[in-house]
This record gives structure tokens, C-alpha cells and sequence, in this order.
């Protein structure tokens, strides 16, 4: 059998001969041809590992020879999109790796199917790790802002081919509506951590129109004009919160009433340029266990903060951080929060908070 090079449009290049890679496909058949009419030889699920022996192109399909990794070894074709290469997985595990420290600050959920690429650009396709589901959910690390690409062949959605399809045409991906291109000359990417049922990747940027912040409902009607971008309990573990998310059916991560740190951000005279801060006010919101009801330990005066934010501390006496704009410097602010003699919530900034509002980081 003759063996093609293998060059997979959005998955970086395979090798010629026993490379590897990740079935990424809830499920995925391996089978005899690339036939129409082919039979099923095995089926594959998400995560199990593939030898990688060679590649064709079929129907405008991309496929790949495999072999399995079961005692019995069975070899057969399977479509390229259902596979993710190792070395795509690799550069995945190492952004992870970067944020390993860094608590998720809030969570979220795709509005639609979506890719989920290594950088915050959706300028073309070599960049993208996979396509998650539609209502996938994820923790949020962090999120940046870029230059919008130029490219009138990029899809305002971010709907590029599946991770290894084959290329298409590029005129089914045009805005049909270019106009609404030039509102934005930036846009908004969240760095987020994936569970592994969800992908094999743990970590990537989806593109910020197609998530929606998952607020948990213990807290989402005490927003007051402002948005909450980020938030994180403070009596409980960290990454509590977001980890209940995955197992919740709806947008409400976490019903239990609690007392919460929250960042929020005013929409109000708000310009998209690339240097915004990140949240400009933060919001203690107590819990009374006898009462039943929450109310409100601090809120801080306007500031410029950028993420992330940390919780130190066990029990009622923690310890909060965040990083705030001061004199073209960011400056760490740190932050007691504990229970008086009668129980109440207390918050006591441990460094002077910086003066006046500035525009940018």
C-alpha cells in the first residue's frame, strides 16, 4: 500500500508512519475502506489512543489508516475529524500546564457548536484543537482581547471545518452581513479548562460571542447594573463551584446560599479597545445562616483590576487578591474577610486601594 503525506487542514501535519493520536468523536467507527459501503471494523470513544500508520483524502473527506491500541491491533480507516493529533494534545496539555496554579475564576457555556483553538485567533484553521458541543460547559481562567482578523473569509460564529476535515471552499464561511464586522475592531477570547468528558485537550481559547457566563443562582439577581465576570465562594473549597457545573443541567452552577467574592463590570461608557481592565469594582456579598437571607459586606470604589483573583485562608478567616492599576503599575491588593463576634461578614482591604479611575491596564 502506498502511503500519502499527511497535511490535515486545522491539526498540524501527521507523520508518514506510526504517529499518534486521540479519538476526540463521542464514538467513531474504524472500518475496512473509505467507501461508502465499507464495514465497520471497530468502534472508538472519545479518548482512546490510535496508531497512526497513513492518510488519504476521499469524497473530499480527509481519512486516516489506524490500528488500535486492543491486543487484536485492528487496522482500518477512520474520518481525520474525529481524531486529534499527539502533538496538537501536547501544546494543549502545556497551556494547561501554564495555568495549573491559576483557581478558575468563572464558568460558562457554548451557545452554539463551536472550535476551540491554542490561540485567540480565528484567522484560519491550524490553530483548532476540535469542535466542542453546542451547551458544552467549561471553567473560565482568563480571557484576552485581540485585533479582530481582516479577513473577510472569517465566519463571525467561529464555525471553521471540524479539526481534520479537509479544506472547503472558503466562500460558505463569509459574513453575509459585513457590516456588522466593523462594529468591533477587537474581540473578546476566554481561556478556559476543559473536564476530560468533554475533550481530550484540557485547555484552549473559544471565541467570546459564543459563551455564555453560567452565574450561579445563588447570586445572579443580585447584579445591580453591572455585570458579574467573575466570581468565587468564600466558604467553600476552591473550584467548588465551577467543578458542580459540569454535572448541572442548567445555567445555575450552584444553588447552595453562601457568602461570595464577585468582580464586576460596568457596561457604561465602555470603549472595546484592546487594554481594558478586566473587572472595575469588586462585591462581598455575606450570607446569614439564621436569617436566611444575604446582604452586603463591601464594595469596593471604582478600580482597574485585572484578573485573577485568589482565595487564601480556611474556615470564616480567608484571604482574598487581586491585582488593581495604580500609577501605570499593577499593584496587589489583599483583602481580609471574616466573621465578628456576632458572625457577621467582615472585609477589611490590607493595602491602600489606589485613587481615581484609568482608562486601560
Amino acid at each position: 500500500m502506498i502511503v500519502m503525506p499527511a497535511v490535515i487542514s486545522g491539526c498540524g501535519a501527521f507523520a508518514d508512519k506510526e504517529d499518534t493520536g486521540t479519538v476526540i468523536a463521542r464514538r467513531a467507527q474504524v472500518r475496512s475502506s473509505t467507501a461508502v459501503v465499507a464495514a465497520d471494523l471497530k468502534e472508538v470513544t472519545r479518548g482512546d489512543m490510535l496508531d497512526i500508520l497513513g492518510s488519504t483524502t476521499a469524497e473530499g473527506e480527509r481519512w486516516l489508516r489506524v490500528r488500535t491500541n486492543e491486543a487484536e491491533g485492528t487496522e482500518g480507516w477512520i474520518e481525520a475529524r474525529n481524531v486529534m493529533p499527539q502533538e496538537m494534545l501536547d501544546r494543549s496539555r502545556q497551556l494547561a500546564k501554564e495555568d495549573e496554579g491559576i483557581p478558575a475564576q468563572a464558568s460558562g457555556q457554548l451557545r452554539a457548536s463551536t472550535n476551540i483553538r491554542l490561540s485567540p485567533d480565528r484567522g484560519g484553521n491550524d490553530n483548532i484543537l476540535m469542535k466542542l458541543e453546542s451547551g458544552s460547559r467549561f471553567e473560565i481562567i482568563g480571557w484576552k482581547r485581540v485585533s479582530k482578523p481582516r479577513s473577510s473569509e472569517t465566519s463571525e460564529s467561529d464555525d471553521a471545518p471540524k479539526a481534520g476535515a479537509a479544506q472547503q471552499s472558503s466562500k460558505k464561511n463569509r459574513a453575509t452581513d459585513e457590516s456588522k464586522e466593523l462594529e468591533d475592531v477587537n474581540e473578546l477570547w476566554f481561556k478556559v479548562r476543559l473536564p476530560q468528558s468533554i475533550s481530550p485537550a484540557p485547555s484552549g481559547w473559544i471565541y467570546g460571542k459564543q459563551v455564555e457566563l453560567t452565574v450561579p443562582s445563588d447570586i445572579i439577581f443580585y447584579r445591580t447594573g453591572r455585570e458579574f465576570v467573575a466570581w468565587q465562594r468564600l466558604d467553600a473549597d476552591a473550584g467548588e463551584v465551577v467543578q458542580a457545573s459540569f454535572g448541572s443541567k442548567d445555567g445555575a452552577n450552584d444553588t447552595r446560599p453562601g457568602s461570595w467574592v464577585i468582580l464586576e463590570k460596568s457596561s457604561v461608557n465602555e470603549t472595546n479597545h484592546l487594554n481594558m481592565a478586566d473587572f472595575d469594582r469588586i462585591f462581598v456579598l455575606g450570607y446569614d445562616k439564621e436569617k436566611q437571607e444575604h446582604y452586603t459586606a463591601y464594595r469596593s470604589p471604582d478600580i482597574q483590576g485585572i484578573l485573577p483573583l485568589r482565595i487564601e485562608g480556611r474556615s470564616e478567616d480567608k484571604t482574598f487578591m487581586v491585582r488593581v492599576q495604580s500609577e501605570e503599575q499593577l499593584k496587589e491588593i489583599r483583602f481580609r474577610a471574616h466573621r465578628d463576634n456576632r458572625g457577621v461578614l467582615r472585609v477589611t482591604a490590607l493595602n491602600e486601594l489606589p485613587k481615581g479611575i484609568r482608562k486601560g491596564r
